[in-house]
């Protein structure tokens, strides 16, 4: 392993103008510091991680907390995760990966112990517990979700209020006016999870405005369950002539069902989905769909943070804006 002695040696200057160039403690002028760092490249020199933080004060870690709940779609999930890790790389950190559904014990003992600089939280609910820590920790941190109140947080979210109402305005420009939604497991609306909860409101509140008549159901996924949930949806309003899925595991399942039921899509039934884009082209029909922008929503959410520890960022709420790709499964609503 090399050592800074051997990089102070090629560049020919002292170890503590290494160290000074490193920690950035003292002035030292360009030709230097590109010489140093000249030398730091071509030998492979990787500071410790240890004496750095002693130095600095800073592990240069990241906390993301990332609850792996069996009724949460685990691919979106590691998706925005790996986002936040590769990201903070080119911000010179690494991310501590915590799956534990510690809820505030896992805050306590992030922000108590040192572990890392920052942390980052995922599976945000409306009234999360672990918010009264967060605000009165010093420690700086984002949400990856939206909660009741932002009072003194920094989040980054998809707009799923705006998400759902882009879903209902697209239907009911085609002219459909019986629409289903087969949503979430009960368990994330028992929860009262932020984007779930959001995406409803924003369904309810334009369909209001449209005088579409909206029926929500809430489903397990996989086929058993999502069989059964539409068979209790046409009970109910046998005219349903659309539905929004916001559940990646009921979309191939309904699209079978369908087909079983002879109801063709777009023809007879338009779905549209609120899904990651793989999830959508790769449906047996090309789903109309809202995507999830993981990647976008794990890379705001590091340099919201990063902009944090460096002084530079304050309280901000990030709703990125949804945006609806037109597929092959909507059409006109059939004529009556």
């Amino acid at each position: 392993m090399v050592t800074l002695a051997e990089v102070a040696q090629h560049a020919g200057v002292s170890a503590s103008t290494v160290s000074y160039v490193l920690s950035g403690k003292r002035s030292i002028s360009a030709t230097t510091r590109q010489r140093v760092e000249r030398s730091i490249h071509e030998l492979g020199y990787h500071p410790n991680a240890g004496a750095r933080a002693l130095a600095s004060s800073r592990s240069n870690i990241i906390a993301l907390m990332v609850p792996l709940r069996t009724d949460m779609y685990v691919p979106v999930m590691m998706e925005i995760a790996i986002a936040v890790a590769t990201t903070a790389r080119t911000h010179g950190y690494d991310v501590l990966l915590l799956t534990g559904e510690e809820g505030p014990d896992a805050v306590r003992r992030v922000a108590g112990s040192g572990l890392a600089d920052g942390m980052i939280l995922m599976d945000v609910e409306l009234d999360d517990e672990r918010l009264p820590l967060l605000r009165e920790s010093a420690q700086p941190a984002v949400l990856i979700g939206l909660p009741a109140d932002t009072t003194g947080l920094t989040c980054v979210d998809l707009d799923f209020k705006a998400t759902g109402a882009l879903c209902v305005e697209h239907l009911a420009g085609l002219g459909h006016r019986d629409v289903a939604v087969i949503g979430e497991a009960p368990a994330v609306y028992e929860r009262h999870t932020g984007f779930a909860e959001r995406t409803l409101d924003g369904l309810r509140s334009r369909a209001r405005e449209t005088g579409l008549r909206l029926l929500h159901r809430p489903c397990e996924g996989g086929y058993d369950a999502t069989a059964v949930t539409v068979a209790r949806i046409l009970d109910e309003r046998p005219d349903t002539t659309g539905f929004v899925v916001q559940n990646e595991a009921a979309v191939e399942p309904l699209l079978a069902l369908l087909r079983q039921q002879g109801r063709a899509v777009p023809e007879d039934v338009s779905v549209v989905a609120v899904c990651p884009e793989q999830v959508a082209v790769q449906a047996s029909v090309r789903l109309t769909s809202v995507s999830l922008p993981a990647q976008e929503m794990g890379r705001h959410a590091v340099e919201q943070l990063v902009a944090k520890l460096d002084g530079r960022g304050g309280e901000e709420v990030v709703l990125l804006p949804p945006a609806l790709t037109v597929r092959a499964s909507s059409s006109p609503a059939p004529l009556r």
